[in-house]
């Protein structure tokens, strides 16, 4: 299923931030310093193991069951 990383970083920020745009901000910005780049991604990126497994770590450590 094709997305599924965009979903998966959707969700992240959604729960992080609440809605607070700096928070939106902030939360890009720590991904970006993961080398996870938001806006490369959208609903028709293919699903990569190693990307997913990044994402789902980058969550963990702020705090964010996805």
């Amino acid at each position: 299923m094709a997305g599924k990383i965009k979903q998966l970083l959707d969700k992240l920020i959604e729960v992080r931030s609440k809605g607070n745009p700096t928070l939106v901000n902030t939360t890009k910005t720590k991904l970006a310093l993961k080398g996870i780049e938001y806006d490369n991604f959208n609903a028709n990126s293919p699903d990569d193991p190693v990307l997913i497994k990044k994402v789902t770590d980058a969550a963990k450590e702020m705090g964010i069951t996805i």
